[in-house]
């Protein structure tokens, strides 16, 4: 009988979860699947893949958990922004000879109409905001906000997955939580409600969250978002179906 081989998804986004389920479907008595969540937000479906939850100790630590759980495979299907995750990825795959394989959903394309900024980060972003804006609609996540509290004039409306274990700097904020996917006539009333006139989010692209996008285009309202950082080296993909057929080809 052939070797089970063992497949490692760094996973975090709906990708990453579809990917698993159907991973396990498909190759069914050839791969053991364990998908690895970071834990900053708490898993919302349960998975037939087997789940594992925290970090490994950077590259190092990921590096030892491919060794001693003889990981065949690794497929970074993280968030676009999860820099350091992927990087950790690169290098342990690198040290264990391990075939990876990158899972980035493509960025949003907006049409030639709409009012687009881009930024490298949030400090610059809220500098370009600061020209014109006077309520910002923020989808960027819990890190790096308290430059927010440096723009007094700017009142920010920050969107975030789960509420902060403390309580945001600045009396400018106004903080409201919400999980994706969003609808878009949800999207046009919370930006109805707070009288939203910018947007500042990340390129994230995907299905998700791109409701607030085509909201902002609506509206007429300018949008910022904050660059990708630059992936690792190395094959990529850009769906799922495209991961399973990179899978298949090796198991």
């Amino acid at each position: 009988m052939a070797k089970i081989k063992r497949l490692l998804i760094l996973g975090g986004t709906g990708e990453a979860a579809n990917l698993a389920e159907l991973a396990v479907d498909q190759f069914a008595g050839r791969l053991d699947v364990i998908y690895s969540l970071a834990g900053r937000v708490k898993p919302v479906r349960d998975l037939k893949a087997s789940v594992r939850i925290g970090g490994f100790g950077g590259g190092p630590g990921l590096a030892d958990f491919i060794k001693n759980e003889g990981i065949d495979f690794l497929i970074d299907a993280t968030h676009p922004f999860a820099a350091i995750i992927s990087a950790n990825a690169f290098d342990a795959c690198q040290a264990t000879q391990t075939p990876r394989l990158t899972l980035a959903r493509p960025p949003w394309n907006l049409p030639p109409g709409a009012k687009l900024l881009e930024a490298d980060d949030i400090g610059e972003a809220v500098q370009l905001l600061s020209g014109f804006a006077k309520r910002v609609l923020v989808t960027t996540g819990q890190s790096s906000l308290d430059v927010l509290a440096d723009f007094p004039d700017i009142h920010f409306v920050v969107r975030v997955i789960e509420e902060p274990a403390g309580p945001l700097a600045g009396d400018n904020i106004t903080l409201i939580t919400g999980r994706p996917p969003y609808r878009l006539d949800d999207e046009l009333a919370l930006m109805e409600e707070h009288d939203i006139d910018a947007l500042l989010a990340k390129q994230s692209g995907g299905e998700g969250t791109v409701a607030k996008i085509t909201a902002a285009i609506r509206n007429r309202i300018a949008i910022v978002l904050l660059r990708r950082p630059l992936p690792e080296p190395g094959e990529a993909v850009d769906t799922v179906s495209e991961a399973l057929l990179w899978l298949e080809s090796r198991v």
